[in-house]
């Protein structure tokens, strides 16, 4: 897909993630319940599994909104996993070979899993030859399914355009060799057949706009030798975590979550089976379109401070992290047999430096954020300096200081010290504080929330305990307009009016 390189690189990272989500969750052992009904999005069975299990559709449909002339050229790449089963088997003392479960080789354990490889299929066609008929351009693939039409891809004449897509069947052995030399073993991965198809279809919506609605379909062709009575059976004929990237180059997607009013009504229209489209990239690109299986917001990023894929986007990096790094070396030693990336898992998170700790604790950003002025193009970029104190420290933020701000209420500056009447507003719930109507207070810190709003704390002047409630740094919290300046009430600092 020929897209701009960085807006390609931040839909690849989600698509990827898209992807593996669920492949293996944390113990990442296949003893562990939760890994033995895996795969669980995006799966497009085969059609003769549907008999047994209605829930499971053998297709999926994207329809979408694009601006675009009948110049630009559809770009569609269609992305899933297929199912590699691995076998294990041991030699016996007499040379013969059986199956086995697992295999001890000189500390190394191999046992029998289900992988996947990653499969791609792309498709392009001109929207000309979509809106008015006739055939198309398909990209490279690997093979073309039975009951292909002539050539790799076709249009029906009416404006379909469909291109079919085969992979396997595929098996490789190699042998386990142990420290003397001897083949204790085999391994065994195998792959049945898929077959395959991808529709596209075009229209212009009415209306003055003359925008595009796009289709994709994602069709599951294959027909299995011996029907599959069992999910596990059907996964290996299934297209796992499919989705696609959708590019128009020189076009402008509408957004089906935030769409304008004048193309409400059409986005309403569009009919997703199985798929949920939004606008992929940064959020300046507007001409890739990202199908999900999962239901994502536009312009979806994985976050920086992410080490890598976990396979379980649900979960919290950090504490996905410390859970791994504390399971037994007996844990790690199964996991490790599981599946190659869960061992490339434990390598990586294993290495992982303090600094990346720190990172996956958190991070705040600023919306509302921008830069003090525009470098010039042969500037340098500035260095990085890592911070000096934690993310949560108030001393992380330079641009506030809540002993020394200020904030002016009826015209008198209020900071720390300041003597104040409390005043707590009609919208608090909470009974007690019409207890506090009218008690002086002494402005300890004036304080800003990530939205910008100012809150003032205060202790009682009154209160026994404040000189311990203040070492602990537990205050009442006002807005502005719920404290009055002693000044504002006598008209004489540190008085309290008498009424």
């Amino acid at each position: 897909m020929t897209t701009d390189a960085s807006n390609s690189e931040q839909a690849r990272k989600v698509a990827d993630a898209i992807l593996y989500e669920g492949y293996l969750l944390y113990p990442y052992r296949q003893s562990s319940q939760k890994n033995r009904s895996r795969f669980q999005f995006g799966v497009l069975m085969p059609a003769a599994y549907g008999a047994i299990d209605p829930t499971e559709s053998s297709a999926s449909q994207t329809q979408c909104l694009v601006e675009c002339g009948d110049e630009c050229q559809v770009q569609v790449l269609v992305r899933f996993l297929q199912l590699q089963r691995r076998s294990v088997d041991e030699r016996t003392d007499s040379g013969e070979l059986r199956p086995v479960a697992a295999l001890m080789v000189d500390g190394i354990e191999h046992t029998c899993w289900d992988e996947a490889v990653e499969r791609d299929e792309q498709v392009v066609v001109r929207v000309a030859e979509l809106t008015r008929g006739g055939a198309g351009r398909p990209g490279s693939g690997p093979g073309s399914g039975p009951g292909e039409p002539d050539g790799p891809g076709s249009g029906s004449g009416n404006g379909e355009f469909s291109v079919p897509f085969s992979f396997g069947p595929q098996q490789t052995s190699a042998d386990v060799i142990d420290s003397t030399g001897r083949v204790a073993g085999r391994l065994t991965r195998s792959m049945a057949a898929i077959y395959g198809m991808i529709k596209i279809t075009a229209e212009r919506v009415a209306g003055p706009y003359g925008a595009l609605r796009l289709t994709v379909a994602v069709e599951n062709l294959t027909v299995p030798p011996i029907a599959p009575l069992t999910r596990e059976d059907a996964l290996g004929h299934a297209l796992i975590a499919a989705h696609a990237l959708i590019h128009v180059p020189g076009g402008r997607f509408i957004s089906m979550t935030e769409p304008p009013q004048w193309a409400a009504a059409d986005v309403a229209a569009c009919e997703n089976i199985g798929t949920w489209p939004v606008l992929a990239g940064p959020p300046d690109c507007l001409d890739l379109m990202l199908s999900s299986p999962v239901i994502l917001y536009d312009h979806a990023e994985v976050a920086p401070e992410s080490a890598g894929d976990l396979f379980d986007a649900t979960e919290i990096d950090e504490i996905l992290t410390l859970r791994t790094l504390a399971l037994t070396d007996a844990e790690k030693r199964e996991a490790r047999a599981t599946d190659p990336k869960a061992s490339d898992l434990i390598d990586r998170l294993e290495g992982l430096p303090p600094e990346m700790f720190d990172r996956l604790h958190g991070a705040i950003r600023y919306l509302n954020a921008k830069p003090s002025r525009v470098a010039s193009a042969d500037e340098p970029a500035p260095a990085v300096v890592p911070p000096q104190v934690p993310w949560w420290d108030p001393g992380s933020d330079t641009s506030v200081s809540p002993e020394t701000d200020h904030v002016v209420v009826d015209g008198v500056a209020i900071a720390r010290g300041s003597k104040v009447v409390m005043r707590p507003g009609t919208r608090r719930a909470d009974a007690q504080d019409i207890f506090l109507a009218g008690r002086t207070a002494t402005v300890e810190a004036v304080l800003h929330d990530v939205d910008d709003n100012v809150h003032v704390a205060v202790t009682p002047d009154d209160d026994p305990a404040a000189d311990l409630q203040r070492s602990h740094g537990r205050f009442l919290y006002f807005a502005t307009d719920e404290i009055e300046p002693i000044e504002y009430a006598t008209g004489e600092t540190g008085q309290e009016d008498s009424a």
